[in-house]
């Protein structure tokens, strides 16, 4: 952890490593459609799409306005929090992680709410995409000149 980490980025990395132990593989500042960027978005074994969005305050979940914009675009929506947080201000009938840098635990599963086949196919193509050209960039910092991240 860096003294210039963010801690919606302590959140993130939690998730993140906790995702991982579940099977997924993860994306950090994923846009899946023009005007919408969500924290955390999550690929599963079996194809599932989980979108994670990582709150350290209660100001800065009552200052999002775009998080439903979010829920046309996974199967399951989640909220990272710490501990601290004042968990009873998030909608019920969304997912809860309590998280920290270091790892995170899934507290409340939100209902299921399976994409649409076109969907969740060209949002699996831009997770590979967006994953691929983030893994060139860190091995040629210099494509990053070339390519559209």
């Amino acid at each position: 952890m860096t003294e210039s980490e963010l801690p919606g980025q302590r959140l993130a990395r939690g998730v993140c490593r906790h995702l991982a132990g579940r099977g997924f593989a993860t994306l950090t500042e994923f846009v899946p459609e023009a005007g919408l960027r969500v924290d955390v978005i999550a690929l599963g074994p079996k194809g599932e799409i989980w979108i994670v969005e990582c709150k350290s305050s209660r100001m800065d979940f009552v200052s999002d306005r775009k998080w439903t914009g979010y829920l046309a675009w996974c199967d399951r929506f989640f909220w990272a929090v710490d501990a601290d947080f004042p968990g009873e201000i998030l909608p019920e009938e969304t997912g809860l992680i309590l998280a920290d840098g270091f790892d995170g635990e899934l507290v409340r599963w939100p209902p299921e709410t399976p994409l649409a086949g076109a969907r969740r196919k060209a949002l699996v193509q831009r997770f590979a995409r967006t994953a691929a050209l983030r893994l060139g960039v860190l091995i040629d910092p210099d494509l990053a000149r070339f390519s559209r991240l």
